[in-house]
């Protein structure tokens, strides 16, 4: 179909498909345009701020008045009291409705880390969420019948990080913010939708890595309602603590985002990606093999404490971490040992006095809502102030105990190079070994052998030398077929022998992706 009617000074670089036109209306792409027009600036002057920042050391001393102030955030509405199970996931037309109905009360459809961006991706993407808020969505598809159950889920929405282009889109001859289209796509066609229906625009904010950054989505919160005159607090946003510079300003995050913050969340999977970022350089940050960096150690303890008793003290929910496990078909033993290991964690998290959990696939929903209903009879713990909780800078910057092995080695290339060969192709969200992954898993996977490699840590009892880690990746290569795995291997190749830690795969690997769908005419169909 043809283009439509654009403002001035916006490019469109992407063939429209029928139905997009629900979507990319001239209106529209005025509101995000404007968007990117107010605000990209700020944007590119906060991603400079984190390049000349090092690994916190310790709590901002400027900021100690917040920290140790009374203030409290604005009151969640009732349609948010209750988050106890959340399942997150893409937004493919099928996964949109299966999370709907799957029985938790929150789905956040992920246009972040479980999305690969291809322009069909994101706008089939859009046009499912509009379909779904309206209830009209639908699928057939190998011959079952998907629709809408009579409740479903509340819907929440990531967008992705300030640090991501959408290089479809043109403002003035830059590449858009990702972050101002996916949200001002999302909320210019469904906030006041919402509203009428009883619920309300509610997001999922990542990446963040200070609270200047929080300040700035708040002024977009704040521009946005105004523009179509919808009263400042509606928009409610859950931050995802996943970097290690946010987990030291926690308190200063919801100060910015008082009036429509709703918590903060555990990214675990991303903040340990960030903590290897963070410390890269640092020889006393070696981490152990991924498997051995656990909730219930070092670092990731200290945060996921701290987070609770922060979000309490200023009214708000603290939410878990996710459950990546998906069930083990033809093998029951293993599938109860999985699921075994998710009740610990969940147990573990409700009694720690979390709000709520993440969970990947439908099945775990049952599972973990078992665990939080027996365990937190109220709507949520708010209640429950965690008192006892006294986490230091130290604890905060504390590496868990644990080996680094050759598996441990080869794992993370196994499962770096298989991600990646699946996002390029455009699916995000991939099931991995027993585990539905998403992009911090590859991040995790090159950071660690970076890290590793960079300090020639002791692996599987030698040092990891640029020579033996090029050994083990030809071999993983060989056995999962180089001629389909190749592309993703030299990538990942490129980023974990690059000399300086590269900041993020993803970017990068936008690029190729835009390559390719410039080869072969676009990404993944709706």
């Amino acid at each position: 179909m043809s283009h439509p009617s654009l403002p001035q000074g916006l490019t469109l670089l992407a063939e429209l498909a029928y139905g997009d036109e629900t979507v990319v209306t001239t209106e529209a792409l005025a509101f995000i345009a404007g968007l990117h027009r107010t605000f990209n600036a700020s944007r590119l002057d906060l991603l400079a701020r984190r390049g000349m920042r090092g690994a916190p050391t310790d709590f901002l001393p400027a900021t100690r008045e917040v920290r140790e102030g009374s203030w409290r955030c604005a009151e969640v509405p009732e349609i948010l009291s209750d988050r106890r199970v959340e399942i997150t996931g893409p937004v493919d037309r099928k996964m949109v409705i299966n999370a709907l109905n799957s029985g938790a009360r929150v789905f956040m459809a992920d246009f972040e880390d479980a999305t690969t961006p291809t322009w069909r991706n994101l706008i089939d993407g859009q046009r499912n969420l509009r379909d779904a808020v309206r209830r009209t969505i639908a699928l057939e598809s190998g011959g079952k019948s998907y629709r809408l159950a009579e409740a479903t889920a509340t819907l929440f929405v990531r967008p992705r990080g300030w640090h991501l282009p959408e290089a479809h889109v043109l403002v003035d001859g830059e590449r858009m913010s990702a972050s101002l289209f996916d949200f001002g796509l999302f909320f210019f066609h469904n906030a006041q939708e919402q509203i009428a229906r009883g619920g309300g625009p509610f997001f999922y904010l990542p990446k963040l890595e200070s609270h200047l950054e929080a300040r700035l989505w708040n002024d977009v919160f704040v521009h946005a309602q105004r523009a179509l005159g919808i009263s400042e607090g509606t928009i409610k946003a859950t931050v995802l603590i996943e970097t290690l510079p946010a987990a030291f300003e926690m308190h200063e995050i919801l100060f910015e985002l008082r009036a429509h913050s709703a918590g903060l969340n555990c990214g675990r999977w991303d903040y340990i990606f960030s903590a290897i970022k963070k410390r890269a350089g640092d020889r006393h940050a070696l981490m152990p093999d991924r498997a051995q960096i656990t909730m219930d150690k070092g670092f990731l303890r200290a945060y996921s404490e701290l987070l609770i008793q922060t979000c309490h003290q200023r009214g708000v929910h603290a939410m878990g971490g996710m459950a990546a496990q998906i069930p083990i078909k033809g093998d029951e033993a293993a599938n109860q040992a999985a699921l075994a290991k998710v009740s610990a964690d969940k147990l573990r998290e409700v009694r720690a006095g979390h709000d709520g959990t993440w969970v990947a696939h439908p099945a775990l929903v049952p599972v973990a809502t078992a665990i939080f209903d027996a365990h937190m009879p109220a709507p949520n713990q708010l209640g429950n102030l965690r008192q006892d909780v006294n986490v230091t800078a130290a604890d905060l910057l504390g590496v868990p105990d644990g080996e680094r092995t050759e598996a441990g080695l080869r794992g993370n290339i196994t499962i770096g190079v298989q991600y990646l060969e699946a996002w390029l192709r455009g699916q995000g969200c991939v099931p991995l070994h027993n585990l539905m992954e998403d992009a911090a898993t590859a991040e995790i996977s090159r950071a660690q052998v970076w890290q590793w490699l960079h300090h020639e840590a002791v692996v599987g009892g030698a040092p990891l030398t640029r020579e033996r880690y090029e050994r083990a990746s030809r071999e993983v290569v060989v056995s999962l077929g180089r001629e389909r795995y190749g592309d993703a291997a030299a990538l990942f190749d490129a980023m974990c022998t690059a000399p300086e830690f590269p900041d993020f795969l993803t970017v990068p690997a936008y690029e190729r992706v835009l390559t390719l769908s410039a080869n072969n005419g676009g990404g993944r169909s709706r």
